[in-house]
């Protein structure tokens, strides 16, 4: 599959290819959800998708590297030679690390803007030494760099239907919404690296303060005041996606099952978060195997019925066609 989808992007350099297939392989083994809903997208255009997550994996993996012990100071000199390994990529096409020779390659053949990079770093950059956030607006300017940016970066990659700044800022608002759902899923990993994702000012409306998260995730005890901010947050995050979901219509249709599988996908860690009566201090929310398969298995029926009905065929006329067209759109293993 990796061979076709770079015939497929025209990308016919034997190192370039190489740098992808690097990247695509640390979507594979990281981002489970969205490696799945890649594989609904058409074949090329989920190189360049590979090589944006790869890219962001990378520098994120910097910024939370503990188990070398490496110093804030050491992991801003990292991120400060990735952002000049990037910076000599995006001019010349060179660079250093695989993941920078794709990414610079992606935003070479589709037009993204060399800021959103720079606005990723500087957030990256703020996870060395801020801790924390007083307010939403506080958290929200930071997510402009972690989290919008990336869905500005896809735009061109995916297409739209409608002049791209009209989609924007909805492309913008589902990479928050996803972004607020992994904070949301992650809250007790984030305080063990010493950092509260959730804004201050939302949990003291409950009552809650750093030192009862870090009670409660020492102790494994439950408290009503941290339901009830959590409960908050999860409202707070479905609004960020109601603000998203309008922008699925507006981007290629061939794109559309892809991004709204990752939609629904994601949306369902916060129902399991809920499910769980969110306990997210002390476990990890996911969505099933089962589940995660199942929606999938939808978004490559909706390819496969828009593709007979491109050939005239009715769907209701084949469904067994529809379904073993989806049955090989999606050959891989759900991780």
């Amino acid at each position: 599959m990796t061979r076709r989808e770079l015939d497929a992007a025209r990308i016919t350099d034997p190192a370039l290819r190489a740098d992808y297939t690097h990247c695509r392989r640390l979507n594979a083994r990281h981002g489970r959800t969205y490696f799945l809903a890649t594989r609904l997208l058409p074949l090329e255009r989920r190189s360049a998708v590979h090589a944006l997550y790869g890219f962001a994996r990378w520098a994120d993996d910097i910024v939370d590297d503990l188990q070398r012990g490496r110093t804030p100071s050491e992991r801003d000199r990292l991120l400060r030679l990735l952002e000049s390994d990037l910076a000599h990529a995006l001019r010349t096409g060179g660079g250093t690390e695989p993941v920078v020779r794709a990414v610079a390659d992606t935003a070479e053949r589709h037009g993204i803007e060399h800021t959103l990079f720079a606005d990723f770093l500087a957030s990256m950059r703020a996870d060395l030494d801020v801790t924390d956030y007083p307010t939403y607006a506080d958290l929200r300017a930071y997510m402009h760099g972690s989290a919008a940016v990336i869905g500005l970066q896809m735009l061109p990659v995916l297409g739209t239907v409608v002049p791209r700044s009209e989609a924007a800022p909805h492309a913008a608002a589902l990479g928050v919404a996803f972004q607020l759902t992994n904070f949301l899923r992650d809250v007790g990993e984030d305080l063990d690296r010493g950092r509260v994702y959730l804004p201050a000012d939302l949990l003291a409306a409950h009552g809650v303060d750093r030192p009862l998260l870090e009670w409660s995730r020492r102790t494994g005890r439950q408290d009503a005041r941290i339901r009830a901010a959590l409960v908050a947050a999860e409202a707070l995050t479905r609004g960020v996606y109601r603000e998203a979901e309008p922008g699925i219509a507006m981007l290629d249709p061939r794109v559309r099952p892809c991004i709204r599988t990752a939609f629904t996908l994601y949306g369902g860690i916060l129902d399991a978060i809920a499910g769980q009566r969110y306990t997210v201090l002390h476990r990890r929310a996911a969505v099933s195997r089962t589940r995660r398969a199942a929606v999938a298995a939808s978004g490559a029926v909706q390819i496969a019925g828009a593709r007979w009905r491109a050939r005239g065929v009715r769907a209701a006329a084949a469904p067994a066609e529809a379904a073993e067209a989806a049955a090989l759109e999606w050959k891989g293993p759900v991780r």
